[in-house]
C-alpha cells in the first residue's frame, strides 16, 4: 500500500466532501477512489467518513487525520524536492524564520553574510513569531527559525545562543528622559507596552517576572504587535517599552536609555530539525550569532553619546514637545 498516495486521495475527499467531485479532481473514476478510502480505513482500523444521510462528513477520527496527513504529504514533497535539487545540482533554498521586529540592517547583514558563506543556497527570510516558527518547523514549512527563549524546543537542534541587552524606550516628555540610565524601579507609575503573549509566552512571562522582582510596578499593560504601534503608545508619555535600541531610532518623540545593572537580557538562538537542510541551518545559526555581535547583545544599539541623530535638527535633545 502506498500510504502517501492514499493520504493524498483522502485529503482531496476531505476538501470536497463529495466522492464524485474528488474523483474528477484526481482524474479517476469514483469506484477506485472509494476503494482507496476503504483501504485507508482498514489500515487505521476506523471509519474516516460518515456517508449516512446522503452526505459525506468527516468522522472525529477523519478530522484528526486531516492535519496529520497534510503534515506527512508536505514533508514528503519537501524532501523529494530537496533530493532532486541536490541530484541535479540546482540551487537549494533555506527557509528561515526571523522575529517580526528584527531591524532592516540586521536582515541585510544576514542575507549578505549567508550569500557569501553558502553561494549555492538561496536564503528566504520569513517574519514570524516564536510560536508561529515552532509550528512551521513542526510542519516542515520552515527549515530554521530564530527563537526567543525560554521556549520548549523539544528535539530541535539549537545554534549558538545570543543575548540581547534591553534598555527602556521613553517619551521625550518623561522626566526620566533627562537621565543617562534608568532603574527598573524608577518606571513604577508608568504603563508597559509589550509584545502579545502568544508571540513568545516564555519570554513574555519572564519579562514581567523580572519587572516585578526589580520593583517596577506598572500601572497597566498594553500590547503592540509592531514597532509603529509600540512607538505611538510610548510617545504619548505615560507608557514605556523595552528595546535593544534600534526601534527607538525610528521615532523622534522618544528616547532610549540603558537600564541600571542590565536586569533585562533577552536570549535567542536558531533551531532546526535534522534533515537535508540541517547543514545550511547550522551555518545560518553561526552567521546569526556573528551578525548579532557574537552574543554580546548589541543588535542595533543606539548611537554613542554625543552622536547627532537625523531628527535633532528638528527636535533638539531637550526640546519640550507640546
Amino acid at each position: 500500500m502506498d500510504l502517501v498516495l492514499h493520504l493524498r486521495y483522502f485529503l482531496v475527499v476531505a476538501e470536497e466532501l463529495h466522492f464524485g467531485r474528488a474523483a474528477a479532481r484526481l482524474h479517476i473514476t469514483q469506484p477506485p477512489l472509494s476503494q482507496r478510502i476503504r483501504r485507508l480505513e482498514q489500515e487505521y482500523g476506523t471509519q474516516l467518513f460518515d456517508r449516512s444521510g446522503g452526505r459525506v462528513r468527516l468522522t472525529p477520527a477523519g478530522d484528526v487525520l486531516v492535519n496529520a496527513a497534510r503534515d506527512i504529504v508536505t514533508r514528503v514533497d519537501a524532501t523529494r524536492s530537496l533530493v532532486r535539487q541536490a541530484a541535479s545540482g540546482q540551487t537549494g533554498v533555506l527557509r528561515a524564520g526571523i522575529p517580526p521586529d528584527t531591524p532592516g540592517g540586521v536582515l541585510a547583514a544576514l542575507s549578505t553574510a549567508f550569500a557569501a558563506a553558502e553561494p549555492d543556497i538561496d536564503l528566504e527570510l520569513r517574519a514570524a513569531t516564536t510560536t508561529d516558527q515552532l509550528d512551521l518547523l513542526d510542519r516542515g514549512a520552515l527549515d530554521v527559525g530564530l527563537l526567543q527563549h525560554p521556549v520548549d524546543t523539544g528535539d530541535l537542534r539549537l545554534g549558538p545562543e545570543v543575548s540581547i541587552v534591553q534598555g527602556v524606550v521613553l517619551s521625550r516628555r518623561s522626566p526620566l528622559a533627562e537621565r543617562t540610565e534608568v532603574a527598573l524601579a524608577d518606571l513604577t507609575g508608568y504603563g508597559l507596552v509589550l509584545f502579545p503573549r502568544e508571540a513568545a509566552p516564555g519570554l513574555y512571562d519572564e519579562t514581567l517576572h523580572t519587572c516585578h522582582r526589580h520593583g517596577f510596578r506598572l500601572t497597566r499593560l498594553q500590547h503592540a504587535a509592531n514597532a509603529e504601534f509600540l512607538l505611538g503608545l510610548v510617545a504619548g508619555g505615560d507608557a514605556v517599552a523595552f528595546d535593544h535600541g534600534a526601534i527607538a531610532q525610528k521615532e523622534p518623540r522618544v528616547v532610549w536609555r540603558p537600564l541600571t545593572g542590565i536586569p533585562l537580557v533577552w536570549r535567542m538562538s536558531t533551531a532546526w530539525r535534522d534533515g537535508p537542510m540541517a547543514g545550511a541551518a547550522n551555518r545560518f545559526g553561526e552567521i546569526v550569532a556573528h551578525v548579532l555581535d557574537g552574543g554580546r547583545g548589541r543588535l542595533g544599539p543606539p548611537a554613542p553619546a554625543g552622536t547627532p541623530k537625523p531628527w535633532n535638527v528638528v527636535f533638539p535633545e531637550r526640546l519640550s514637545i507640546p
